[in-house]
């Protein structure tokens, strides 16, 4: 994490001290769990700390409110990946399924990989876990995103040439 200045630190501080407590209780209210609700402002107060020239935000709670939101966004969406993950796994055959090690070798790969999706656009990332997770054809993603197929096939090779990044491959 970068070095904060001295006026970063000061309007840090700030920001915190004025707004924590709003931002926790309106994500209490939002996810009625006290935990993830924690989890979620502590995470949204880690990337909005990274950000330079906290003093130049205007409206703190709206700026506040929309990190919020897409931590939440990608914590669902890696959540979903686990959770399908898992299914498949638990549908494996005994001789198949992956040691502890394996699993968890995995997940870190599928945290990688979802990660990477957080990198194309909303389509783009629907089409590709649509024909990846629940196995479409690139006409019954076309048609469900409502674009061509051709467009499904540029959606596919953003979404692979990610994941192949992310992967080192």
């Amino acid at each position: 994490m970068p070095t904060l200045s001295h006026a970063d630190a000061a309007a840090t501080a700030a920001l915190f001290t004025e707004h924590q407590p709003w931002l926790l209780g309106s994500l209490r209210q939002r996810l009625r769990n006290r935990a993830e609700a924690e989890d979620v402002a502590s995470e949204t107060f880690l990337r909005v700390i990274a950000r330079q020239g906290l003093d130049a935000i205007e409206e703190p709670r709206a700026y506040l409110s929309t990190v919020a939101r897409n931590v939440l966004a990608q914590t669902w969406r890696r959540r979903e990946l686990e959770r399908v993950y898992l299914e498949a796994l638990a549908q494996a055959p005994p001789p198949v399924a992956p040691s502890a090690e394996e699993q968890a070798l995995l997940l870190e790969a599928l945290e990688r990989i979802a990660h990477a999706l957080d990198g194309l656009s909303s389509k783009a990332r629907r089409a590709f876990l649509m024909s990846q997770l629940d196995g479409m054809t690139y006409a019954q993603i076309a048609a469900a995103v409502g674009v061509s197929v051709s467009m499904v096939r540029r959606y596919m090779a953003q979404g692979l040439r990610q994941c192949l990044l992310a992967t080192g491959g």
